[in-house]
């Protein structure tokens, strides 16, 4: 029996999805159901469906990075959306991500049997296993190159917006929708860093430019760049730029000097 999981935030629909279909005659069975994105996340998680049958605008939902998430993460899941968002380019989007179906609500029971009958005939070509499997990160395909990139891409944005705060890779894998191990493997595959080197990257990039301030001390910088401890950043600094912040900032400061040197002397002789 194939494995579904309805997720949508309005309780008549998953009920009506639930009950009026005879899920038998596809050998599927509804194993959960979500009345949000982040109960959904979780219940594919524990149950590892086969079909996955949701809507995508729902609060404190991003419809595509869960679908990427979960086209990335599982091998071969099958997703039908059902929504009331009717933007082209978000359908486009979605399909482009591996989407079977893109519903439209209100959608007819034709319309969603159909859909299933697709979704399970997709399943029974690529001889499905019992369980949906995780991927190991490795498939080229087209389908899951876009829906790796995709993740990468929102990965390294909220990286790149947060990186001041404390910041975990856990909490990057549940803003991305997938699962630490897996983020962690896309980030060395497709980066070829690991997430503390990415986020140590970004930091010590940050902290170059606010060296050029010289009213600022290196340890105001090391707290603005997200560093907690002095001594990690220093540590982390010379390790990648090979001297220390305070000779780095030196060096910034003696080369803007010797740049403004030449020019005074030009402007002192043409006077």
């Amino acid at each position: 029996m194939y494995k579904v999981v309805i997720i949508d935030d309005e309780p008549i629909i998953v009920e009506g999805i639930s009950r009026m279909i005879s899920w038998d005659q596809y050998d599927c069975t509804v194993v959960a159901t979500a009345n949000d994105g982040n109960e959904g996340g979780e219940v594919i998680r524990k149950y590892k469906p086969h079909i996955v049958i949701t809507d995508i605008a729902m609060p404190d939902l991003d419809g595509l990075t869960m679908i990427a998430g979960l086209k990335s993460e599982f091998d071969n899941i099958e997703i039908s959306i059902l929504t009331g968002y009717r933007k082209f380019e978000y359908a486009r989007q979605a399909i482009n991500l591996g989407v079977t179906r893109f519903l439209l609500k209100p959608s007819s029971m034709e319309e969603i049997e159909e859909a299933i009958k697709t979704m399970v005939n997709n399943l029974k070509s690529h001889n499905i296993l019992p369980d949906i499997e995780e991927t190991d990160g490795t498939q080229n395909t087209k389908l899951d190159s876009e829906a790796n990139n995709f993740i990468v891409n929102n990965a390294m944005k909220y990286i790149e917006q947060n990186y001041a705060h404390k910041i975990t890779l856990s909490e990057v894998a549940e803003k991305t929708y997938v699962s630490q191990w897996h983020l962690s493997k896309l980030l060395n595959r497709n980066l070829g860093q690991n997430f503390s080197e990415i986020l140590n990257n970004i930091r010590i990039r940050e902290a170059i430019e606010l060296l050029r301030d010289p009213s600022l001390r290196i340890g105001d910088i090391s707290e603005k760049v997200g560093f907690v401890d002095l001594a990690h950043f220093s540590r982390i600094f010379k390790k990648k730029m090979g001297i220390s912040a305070n000779e780095y900032r030196n060096t910034i400061l003696e080369s803007s000097e010797n740049k403004k040197g030449p020019n005074k002397e030009r402007c002192h002789k043409k006077a």
